[in-house]
């Protein structure tokens, strides 16, 4: 038997999800929170195989509850689930050391499928968005680039960005035209999200 942690913050998706793996024999759901603080706790009182976790949680993200995981009880393997699945979410959810990362939207049958591979300790993912995460273009941003564009994704203007980051408004507006540079953005936002769809946020 597969004992199974779903984390899902909203009701129903979670309710169908502890219903539709019950359903299935040699699997059981022993826990499902709505939180991703609520994870690490379930997992070191309950010792499940596996957790199905979507990336979008509050509080903690997926992606965050699955290094800790990893960290703390690295005996139940993650799978991550996304609504909205990029090949940088890819290489976030394995770089978390995730063995599993499917879109929400996959049908029944291939979720229990990437459960039994995951708690075997071998990894699940849609073929196409792991070659598309092989082939995506590493990171170009410096730290101190993602930091501040992280701040400016927010809508944060320069002086803002500045006063968070203990930085002159001329370095942050630097920094941002090289972000913009970088990343072939037409702007800041722009470069927000193609920085997000590539996992580098």
């Amino acid at each position: 038997m597969i004992r199974i942690l779903v984390a899902e913050h909203l009701p129903l998706v979670r309710r169908g999800l502890v219903a539709s793996l019950n359903a299935e024999k040699g699997l059981m759901v022993v826990a499902d929170v709505a939180s991703g603080e609520y994870i690490l706790p379930a997992a070191l009182e309950l010792d499940p195989d596996a957790a199905v976790i979507d990336v979008d949680l509050p509080d903690v993200d997926g992606f965050t509850a699955a290094a800790r995981l990893h960290e703390k009880a690295p005996r139940c393997r993650v799978l991550l689930l996304s609504s909205q699945p990029n090949p940088g979410q890819v290489r976030r959810a394995f770089a978390a050391h995730a063995l599993g990362f499917l879109s929400i939207d996959v049908a029944p049958e291939h979720l229990t499928d990437g459960i039994r591979r995951v708690a075997a300790g071998r990894k699940a993912v849609d073929s196409d968005l792991a070659i598309a995460a092989l082939t995506s273009p590493d990171n170009p941003l410096t730290p101190r680039e993602l930091d501040v564009l992280r701040i400016a994704a927010q809508g944060a203007a320069s002086k803002e960005i500045a006063a968070k980051l203990y930085l002159s408004v001329g370095t942050v507006r630097n920094h941002l035209s090289r972000i913009i540079c970088k990343t072939g953005a037409r702007n800041r936002l722009d470069a927000a999200r193609i920085a997000a769809e590539a996992g580098w946020l």
